[in-house]
């Protein structure tokens, strides 16, 4: 799927995506929510870390706009160290409960579209994000953190129901 271009763009996809996540996470079952299904993940988890990279742009963007120095990704990590960093992050949140996850990633979702609502096309997608060290705009690291991540939860939610229909 092709990145937005445009301010209305990246709000319809996240419109989008964002429904069909939050249908889906209306039909997981407690019990299934925490168990670790796929590569030693959990619906639970996938949400705590999509909340949490949510919050990491926003982050991201706010430093790049105080003219901070911006840790992409993460302070101490490199984009090549992804894997140990979510793992990190999994284990600081390991006793979130699925409700929890779920009041947290709603809360992040409602955090970023404040701030996509509340950012011109030209801050978005006129030029790289500030601090960004690359040539992606505002608008392509917000679309980053928040539909391309829903899609993917879907996807991985879909599949752990998959799973947890033929166990049952």
């Amino acid at each position: 799927m092709p990145a937005a271009q445009t301010k209305d763009d990246l709000l319809a996809v996240s419109a989008k995506e964002f429904a069909k996540l939050q249908s889906l996470m209306v039909t997981v079952p407690s019990d299934v929510a925490t168990q670790s299904i796929e590569e030693n993940w959990s619906i639970r988890d996938v949400l705590v870390h999509r909340a949490h990279w949510i919050d990491l742009f926003l982050g991201w963007y706010a430093d790049g706009q105080a003219g901070k120095k911006v840790a992409f990704p993460a302070p101490g990590y490199k984009w090549n160290q992804l894997a140990a960093y979510n793992e990190t992050v999994l284990a600081q949140h390991a006793d979130v409960s699925w409700e929890d996850a779920q009041v947290r990633f709603l809360a992040a979702h409602d955090r970023w579209i404040k701030l996509v609502s509340g950012l011109t096309q030209e801050a978005l997608y006129g030029a790289p994000m500030t601090g960004g060290n690359n040539n992606w705009t505002c608008g392509r690291w917000a679309e980053a953190a928040g539909p391309s991540h829903y899609r993917s939860a879907a996807k991985f939610i879909r599949t752990c129901l998959k799973q947890a229909s033929v166990g049952r």
